[in-house]
């Protein structure tokens, strides 16, 4: 296993470029392949990126705000406080990386934007309490958690195909979450991850003298400004300075949240996920003049949403209106029976998610020749929904796309936690075809 890992490392570290140039190249992929699979010309394909353009503008503020709201609530010294005393359970670095790996796997099984901020936030935390574990390893199994998410109660998919008036409605009803999420196959897989995966990752630790550790005060947040003395405050000091103005509007949101949960129940998305995060940093950092300096230290390190979110958005526009999505699912139908279809499904979902990394929008492409082909090898349609799901979060472990804002929580680079993920992907790889094979 460290042969397969330094390899995986070595292979990373030399060809792996940034995730802006991965997402270019990504691009001019996509461009090739719609030209050689599809009927669209090279100013056709042109016009389907630029058409898809902008097609995630909400999508990427929602990932800013992810980053930024659980970047700003882990600074807060009450939040530091509580991550740091279930770190001080971690004695060795093996326990560290087993306890990350499931901590990580949990919240995302609760909601996948939760469990994609709390696993780097808990990571670094480890690092500063735990001497001699690798932090590569560490972020990249906090990281692997994610790949469980499409199997949780915040599934994309099986949540779609739950609601009554999904685009798919009157091919298949609304189905309910105890055929897909609670259904025996899914739990099977999910409890199957939840027990390999941490020893998978604990495997791969590294031999010491190739350990990469992390100065624990590298990981400090910096420290805010010098509080100004009360007698020299003007007015709008006193109100930046103010205890009373943040407790109060972390009031109001803390209200509107006690309402969304008595009327939705504990129905978690995005949106809610940020807005617990923002209003709780905001109660924690005590005056808005610390949570504003705490905002101001976690925007630096969104960049890289900021620039490459549009060109996903582009891609995913190619894939889709050109047909080239469809294409490839109708290649693998094309090698499927009834007992490998829901394998196949799977596969292809992976292999498209590398160019539409969404899973609403992946369902979107695939639900039209998936759910026909199901529905005409007279295979379970709620199985052939969570192979597409599965699929969607299993690629996630190599697509820098989902990595990051966790790559930014950490201060760390795509090709330095790569290495660990491929192995990841292959162990994960084989649970859920399993899952799909035997069940």
């Amino acid at each position: 296993m460290r042969m397969l890992v330094s390899f995986f490392n070595r292979i990373m570290q030399r060809y792996l470029p940034d995730p802006f140039l991965f997402v270019v190249i990504l691009t001019f992929v996509v461009f090739g392949l719609g030209l050689i699979f599809t009927d669209n010309g090279p100013y056709q394909m042109v016009q389907h990126w630029g058409t898809g353009f902008w097609s995630l503008l909400a999508f990427s503020m929602q990932m800013v705000l992810v980053l930024v709201t659980g970047h700003v609530l882990a600074s807060s010294h009450i939040f530091k406080k509580g991550l740091g005393a279930l770190a001080s359970t971690a004695k060795s670095p093996g326990q560290a990386i087993l306890i990350v790996s499931l901590v990580s796997m949990i919240a995302s099984l609760i909601n996948w934007g939760f469990g994609l901020v709390i696993g780097a936030l808990f990571a670094k935390e480890l690092a500063r309490k735990v001497k001699n574990v690798d932090y590569r390893l560490l972020i990249a199994s906090a990281y692997s958690g994610f790949v469980v998410w499409h199997g949780g109660i915040s599934g994309s998919i099986p949540l779609t195909i739950a609601t009554p008036g999904h685009f798919s409605e009157k091919m298949i009803g609304v189905i309910p979450t105890d055929q897909t999420i609670f259904a025996a196959f899914n739990l099977v897989i999910v409890a199957a991850l939840l027990v390999v995966l941490p020893f998978v990752n604990r495997i791969m630790m590294p031999a010491k003298d190739e350990t990469v550790t992390v100065d624990p005060a590298l990981l400090e947040e910096p420290a805010y400004a010098a509080a100004i003395e009360a007698g020299a405050m003007t007015p709008a000091d006193r109100l930046e300075n103010s205890r009373i103005i943040s407790f109060l509007i972390g009031i109001f949101g803390l209200v509107f949240l006690f309402y969304y949960f008595i009327t939705n129940g504990f129905k978690l998305n995005l949106d809610i996920v940020n807005f617990l995060f923002l209003f709780l940093g905001i109660l924690f950092h005590g005056t808005p003049k610390k949570f504003l300096e705490a905002v101001i230290n976690a925007v630096k390190g969104a960049s890289g949403i900021i620039v490459q979110f549009p060109f996903y958005a582009g891609i995913m526009g190619m894939m889709t209106a050109s047909g080239l999505a469809a294409v490839m699912s109708k290649g693998f139908v094309a090698i499927s029976n009834e007992y490998t279809f829901h394998f196949f499904t799977f596969l292809s979902a992976g292999l498209v998610n590398f160019f539409v990394p969404s899973g609403g929008g992946q369902w979107a492409v695939q639900a039209p020749v998936m759910l026909e082909a199901a529905q005409a090898m007279n295979v379970s349609i709620p199985k052939t929904a969570m192979a597409v799901a599965w699929g969607d979060a299993w690629t996630n472990l190599i697509q820098p796309f989902w990595a990051l804002p966790a790559l930014a929580i950490a201060g760390l680079k795509a090709k330095d936690i790569m290495g660990y993920c491929v192995l990841t992907l292959i162990a994960s790889g084989v649970i859920i075809s399993l899952g799909f094979l035997i069940f």
